[in-house]
């Protein structure tokens, strides 16, 4: 028994120290440090925007009441199917028919007084028309006196020249004087008669006048009252609430007896979706994004309700018109979807990835490569940083390597680019003390930001979003107009650098192991990304080459139970 016991510790010291050595060993290799790595391969790459949206019916009609009153009658309800012009709800129509029976009444008296206006009118113009037959008789009769006018003047004269002579007698004379005189008189009575005449046919002519200035006022008053009548049977018909629109009721707000107030604005009463089997999704893209988004391209989105479905849409708009939310400058763009099952209600939250572009079977590498460098090696001059997902992409002068960089990040090496971009900016844009601080100071708060938003990545894309466009806009107010002008080169210039999927690339680095355990640097040409793979252009690497993707200590760490066999 004593010899199998000292065998068993010859033989567990003997594998202890060949593990000590062996580790050992591999420390002198690799420089204390083990790498991950994975191999290259051809694939799919995907490029997409990724955000959310809601659904909205493409054409949603809100129905509300012009009058005020008592809903006595509903004849729609949620989910009902109605055509344009179909009843939905009456109001209580029965003051609006009493006012509708008094302003007939008003209408009726109108018409009325316009035919005693019409009576008046034929008996004054009667009465001109018998003045002036009088008139007419009154000048016959001053005709005939001064024709007999006449005649008696000449008797007198002769009488007169008879009676000189001694030949007439003063009877005669006489006689003939006082036939004078009556006829003369004769002439100014019909004289006064034709002037009374013409006086009466005067008045009765501005009597007609006055007539026929109401009939004028009775056309009116008429008028008046048939517009009145009118008003109310409109007010009667709307007291009918009714669908403009064929489709969908999808939401009521009045019940039964409720009193509908319409005095500032008309209440919504329903909402009538026009036609549910094509619908639209508004989703907001931020102005990074917006770029590359482009009408008619593919939409890939889900909802919550069918979390195993998928469904598909197009880009039908881009809005030019901007919002600014939380800082962030974004664009509504709108998805057309086609929804024949019905399956897509509105208002449902989608979560969308608008395809920019797809390439097939091409050379991709992981984007952890090309974030990964050695410990204590900056990043070449001219290298773009890390790909990022479509919908977050980096921006030249917008603090990037604040957020991404830091001393000692797992994963990433050493170094720190967010002190390399600072001293870029110390460099070129001359910066105060004051804006150095400034600049730190905006640094921390967007490294805080996205640190804050936990590991979902959605969430740090929103916060890198958010806290990019808080960085610029904070260092461009602290910066004099020249600073301005060359900051915004820089960023112009990484924008060139970082060039879209299409163009001619985007610098990169990545880095293999050799033969003796090092990493060894390759540059690379790099395009498409969908945030875990990039696409490569040109550069000295192939498939089943195995890349870098992060470091870890080989040696043991506090706590870590030492050295492990594996059994």
């Amino acid at each position: 028994m004593k010899k199998i016991l000292v065998g068993l510790v010859l033989l567990l010291g003997g594998l202890g120290a060949w593990a000590f050595a062996s580790r050992n060993d591999d420390d002198d290799k690799s420089g204390g440090q083990r790498y991950r790595t994975e191999t290259v391969q051809r694939g799919p790459i995907v490029a997409s925007v990724s955000s959310t949206g809601t659904v909205t019916p493409t054409t949603t009609v809100i129905v509300g009441s012009q009058l005020s009153g008592q809903v006595v009658e509903i004849l729609a309800d949620f989910n009902s199917q109605v055509k344009a012009g179909q009843v939905l709800a009456r109001l209580n129509r029965d003051t609006l028919m009493a006012k509708r029976d008094a302003a007939k009444a008003d209408l009726d008296q109108a018409r009325a007084a316009r035919k005693l206006s019409d009576a008046q009118s034929e008996k004054v113009q009667a009465d001109i028309r018998r003045a002036e037959a009088q008139a007419s008789d009154m000048r016959a009769q001053l005709a005939r006196a001064e024709a007999q006018l006449a005649d008696a003047e000449a008797t007198y004269e002769r009488q007169q020249s008879l009676k000189a002579r001694g030949i007439a007698s003063e009877v005669t004379l006489q006689t003939a004087t006082t036939q004078k005189s009556t006829l003369t008189a004769s002439k100014r009575s019909a004289e006064a008669q034709i002037a009374s005449s013409q006086a009466q046919i005067a008045s009765l002519r501005a009597d007609l006048k006055i007539v026929e200035s109401q009939k004028l006022s009775g056309d009116a008053a008429i008028a008046k009252a048939e517009a009145q009548v009118r008003q109310i049977e409109v007010d009667l018909s709307n007291a009918e609430i009714r669908s403009p629109v064929d489709g969908v009721v999808v939401q009521r707000n009045v019940e039964l007896g409720q009193t509908v107030a319409a005095s500032l604005q008309a209440p919504t009463l329903f909402l009538v979706a026009q036609d549910l089997t094509r619908i639209e999704i508004y989703v907001n893209v931020d102005e990074a994004d917006v770029g590359r988004v482009k009408v008619g391209q593919e939409v890939e989105f889900t909802v919550n309700a069918y979390a195993a479905r998928t469904f598909n849409g197009r880009v039908k708009q881009i809005r030019l018109g901007s919002q600014t939310v939380q800082n962030v400058v974004i664009y509504t763009t709108i998805v057309e979807v086609q929804n024949d099952d019905l399956a897509l209600l509105p208002g449902m939250t989608a979560n969308l990835r608008v395809f920019t572009e797809r390439k097939n079977d091409v050379l991709r590498i992981p984007n952890a490569a090309l974030r990964w460098q050695p410990a204590g090696v900056a990043r070449p001059a001219g290298a773009a940083p890390t790909p990022v997902a479509p919908s977050a992409p980096a921006e030249a002068g917008d603090a990037g390597p604040f957020v991404e960089g830091g001393q000692n990040t797992p994963g990433r090496g050493g170094g720190n680019p967010g002190a390399a971009l600072l001293a870029a900016l110390k460099a070129q844009l001359d910066l105060s003390a004051d804006q150095v601080k400034t600049a730190e100071k905006l640094g921390r708060e967007m490294r805080a930001a996205i640190q804050a938003a936990g590991d979902n990545p959605e969430a740090r894309r929103e916060a890198a979003r958010a806290a990019r466009q808080r960085f610029t806009r904070g260092l461009e107010e602290v910066l004099t107009a020249e600073q301005k002008t060359k900051y915004q080169a820089m960023r112009e210039e990484r924008r060139g650098r970082n060039a879209r999927p299409g163009e001619a690339g985007i610098p990169g680095r990545v880095h293999l192991v050799d033969a003796k355990g090092n990493p060894r640097a390759i540059t690379l040409r790099i395009g498409a990304t969908d945030g875990a793979f990039s696409e490569v252009l040109s550069g000295e690497i192939k498939p089943g080459d195995t890349v870098i993707t992060g470091a870890q200590s080989a040696k043991p760490t506090s706590g870590s139970g030492g050295f492990r066999f594996g059994f």
